[in-house]
């Protein structure tokens, strides 16, 4: 390396956007935060942290989660990387996508470093409307709501939105709201058949016949 003199080149920053959905009430909802500094300061926009020149970017992501909303420990995969020279009014800062999946009942967050408030926001509902949001993030998060529909016909990907036990209509229910549209009984259930086991336990104290609980089966190492 000697007279390799990296002053000759430009710099730019790398960062991390984490996206971490769930489902509640039916609905696919994004985890947000309301920034508390500029740029874009009082807007929403995604968690996010700047990559440190020892982190990987994978150490960066969980940080980046933990840091601003708490959640640690969940599953997250790198979704895609955003490199437009203007996406950010402060320098040339390119930012790598993650994608993170959290059952409701796991989504203990709060508000973090650099952040007033941690909230979850309706997915549908912000992509059809005018609302503004900082960055460039509401295309990341079109493109998310996208990757995940597609994403959900061939890998088990639905299975990080239930809990580890859980019934059949309620695992339908998640197939049916990340693709957008209905799905006959029958053929879902002779579908997933294979990637499924029954348990010993079913529902009670509810008004309609009981639901047995199935969990993910295993796969052999």
């Amino acid at each position: 390396m000697e007279g390799y003199d990296s002053s000759q080149y430009e710099k730019l920053s790398l960062a991390v956007d984490l996206l971490v959905f769930t489902i509640e009430d039916d609905r696919l909802k994004l985890l947000m935060v309301e920034r508390s500094e500029d740029p874009f300061a009082k807007m929403s926009a995604l968690p996010g942290v700047f990559v440190g020149i020892k982190e990987t970017l994978d150490e960066a992501a969980e940080r980046g989660i933990e840091e601003e909303t708490g959640l640690k420990d969940i599953y997250f995969e790198q979704l895609y990387t955003f490199g437009e020279v203007d996406r950010d009014p402060r320098m040339r800062i390119v930012s790598v996508a993650y994608m993170a999946l959290v059952p409701i009942e796991k989504m203990n967050y709060h508000a973090g470093e650099r952040t007033l408030s941690a909230r979850l926001v309706d997915v549908e509902d912000l992509l059809s409307s005018d609302t503004k949001v900082a960055f460039d993030h509401k295309r990341i998060i079109a493109y998310a709501r996208q990757r995940l529909a597609n994403k959900v016909e061939y890998t088990g990907i639905a299975f990080h939105l239930v809990e580890e036990e859980f019934t059949l209509p309620k695992l339908q229910k998640v197939y049916e709201i990340l693709l957008g549209k209905p799905l006959y009984k029958a053929n879902f259930r002779k579908k997933i058949a294979p990637l499924i086991e029954e348990t010993d336990f079913i529902t009670s104290g509810e008004a309609h016949r009981p639901s047995r609980f199935y969990r993910l089966k295993k796969t052999e190492e």
